[in-house]
């Protein structure tokens, strides 16, 4: 196993489920040093799996709000005196509809959920990373940026790009890479907590499948992509293999580039 973060410090953000998840593990084999947090407390569950491997932090925060994000980065600091990459892996669709279907409240929570995390935890690394002189941020945007049923969300993902492709324009002088991976359709275990409680009813059903449909056809593999498949990008983006690259937002989505 390549050992490309040996002493790097990591702060993954979503890390108790899905992709997040995926990439603290093989992060951890690859001998980081990580600051996992989630809204969920099964986040400490994983940072428990992972400590027999890796020095492991683990923090819970509703990270669409600037002062957790805040609190979160200078904890990772005051534990291991640093901070070298920062992984900012929250967001996902809350609900799946046309738009003219969305309700105020629901548009507003789509943007909160898919932008703010990462704009308030890009804002509260940026301190360190600058202090440092060096430091690697990697943002999880989506193809979702051209799609069906998912305007809000879109729209929040189109955020992260922009916000990706601006920061890297500010920081480069500083040592510091800014980079995106934009997903597509991913296979990853049903999720413990879902990010929508309520059942849904036979219509909804039918729009989220317009979706699956969509993201199949608009890949050219005709496929769903794998958690693996996606940690790979993030890891490469945020390793020192990636050095010379920064104000990309890269599609890992079998050939949709969104």
């Amino acid at each position: 196993m390549s050992k490309r973060f040996q002493e790097k410090v990591a702060v993954i953000t979503g890390a108790a489920q899905g992709i997040g998840r995926r990439v603290a593990e093989r992060m951890a084999a690859e001998g980081g040093r990580l600051v996992l947090v989630d809204r969920s407390e099964l986040v400490h569950e994983l940072s428990h799996e992972l400590s027999g491997i890796a020095e492991v932090l683990s923090l819970t925060g509703d990270l669409e709000q600037a002062g957790d994000c805040q609190r979160v980065m200078t904890a990772a600091v005051e534990r291991f005196g640093r901070l070298d990459i920062l992984i900012n892996n929250v967001g996902g669709t809350i609900w799946a509809k046309p738009f003219d279907r969305y309700l105020e409240h629901e548009i507003e929570a789509e943007v909160r959920r898919s932008l703010f995390p990462t704009l308030w935890c890009c804002h509260a690394a940026l301190p360190q990373m600058l202090k440092q002189g060096k430091g690697a941020i990697v943002n999880v945007s989506s193809v979702a940026t051209r799609g069906v049923n998912r305007v809000p969300y879109g729209a929040a993902k189109g955020g992260v790009n922009a916000l990706t492709a601006c920061l890297a324009f500010e920081t480069a002088e500083f040592g510091i890479r800014v980079n995106a991976t934009a997903p597509g359709g991913t296979e990853a275990p049903p999720r413990r907590i879902p990010r929508n409680t309520a059942e849904q009813s036979e219509q909804e059903k039918v729009w989220y499948q317009q979706i699956v449909d969509q993201t199949i056809q608009s890949s050219l593999m005709k496929r769903y992509g794998t958690t693996d498949e996606q940690a790979a990008a993030i890891l490469f983006l945020a390793s020192d293999e990636a050095s010379y690259i920064t104000g990309v937002t890269l599609p890992v989505a079998g050939g949709d580039l969104g």
